[in-house]
């Protein structure tokens, strides 16, 4: 089985389930990521300070990473926390996941975290402080942090340190690892696509867009144009699998490679809460990848492991539910 390394913010998530009213009074955009400083993310909280939230270790390639590694797979974290009681717990549970911990600490930023207002429609808007997490330099990562690995997933949040993400995917892409991405938000797109156009088309072989983000990065209204937009931009690179994928949510999703076009049905449950729903469908699909199936089994895996995890209340699936994972999975591991 190969090896993956995922690279991201390390962010605890803060979840607070909130109605559409609330979420207007803030004036975010819902279904986007924000990003906010420290004072604003104490305000929001306390403008909740009567509802209880769920707090967990989080970030998108982070959550990805432990979806993979509860499936089975041998999979790491690279990140940054605080010198802080957040941080020890953000570690402890990226080992309970079954991943490696690969922590830089920065002591003078507090733990990152991400504010996650559920609406109840089970939508999901993020309001984030990096602050540690933010603070991952281009020096923290080298040609020795890719050894040993095959795969190398990070998420589009990246982007905005344009020297880290492309340092990252250089030296995995010269180290012959697939290289991944999850756009993340449509506005992140909408601001660095140009930039995001450069990183697929040098570095990449795997991108992961939910409509929004695909329709940005491609320009376009039609999620079929922008499937083939998005692969376009792959077949550049050679020697590893290209693949384009773009969620369509509850309409499932499509899936354009080089074994051809894939249209995955989604599966349909009650919706709590859709907060990590495509981070984890990146690992299902990923943790078909690393097992060598073939493309539309990796889209059924992913769309699996998506459904357990939206009918719970944040971005993680109980020991429990991937043991039933697996036994529904035709995998010998």
């Amino acid at each position: 089985m190969k090896k993956i390394l995922g690279i991201g913010n390390a962010l605890t998530d803060i979840l607070l389930k909130i109605s559409d009213n609330q979420l207007e009074q803030l004036q975010v955009n819902k279904g986007s990521m924000q990003l906010v400083d420290g004072n604003t993310s104490k305000r929001i909280t306390t403008l909740f300070q009567n509802t209880t939230p769920a707090i967990v270790a989080g970030g998108s390639t982070s959550n990805t990473i432990c979806g993979m590694a509860s499936l089975g797979a041998p999979a790491a974290f690279l990140g940054k926390i605080g010198d802080d009681a957040i941080g020890k717990i953000y570690e402890q549970q990226i080992i309970e996941s079954g991943a490696e911990p690969l922590l830089h600490t920065d002591a003078l930023l507090g733990s990152g975290n991400c504010t996650v207002l559920v609406t109840p429609d089970g939508e999901r808007t993020m309001c984030t402080y990096l602050g540690a997490a933010c603070n991952l330099q281009p020096h923290d990562i080298t040609e020795e942090t890719f050894d040993g690995y095959q795969m190398l997933h990070l998420e589009g949040y990246l982007v905005q340190n344009h020297k880290l993400i492309e340092k990252a995917m250089r030296m995995a892409h010269e180290a012959k690892l697939i290289v991944s991405i999850d756009l993340a938000s449509y506005n992140i797109v909408n601001e660095e696509r140009d930039f995001m156009l450069q990183l697929i088309r040098n570095y990449v072989d795997i991108v992961f867009a939910n409509e929004m983000e695909a329709k940005a990065i491609a320009q376009t209204e039609d999620p079929d144009q922008a499937l083939n937009f998005i692969y376009d931009l792959l077949k550049s690179k050679s020697n590893t699998p290209k693949i384009s994928i773009v969620k369509l949510g509850a309409q499932g999703s499509l899936i354009l490679s080089d074994e051809g076009k894939s249209v995955i049905d989604a599966i349909r449950v009650q919706c709590v809460d859709s907060t990590g729903a495509g981070d984890l469908y990146a690992a299902g699909f990923l943790f078909g990848i690393a097992n060598k199936m073939p493309v539309y089994k990796c889209g059924q895996y992913a769309a699996l492991v998506a459904s357990k995890v939206i009918q719970t209340m944040g971005s993680k699936i109980s020991v429990p539910i991937y043991q039933e994972i697996l036994q529904q999975i035709d995998i010998s591991i």
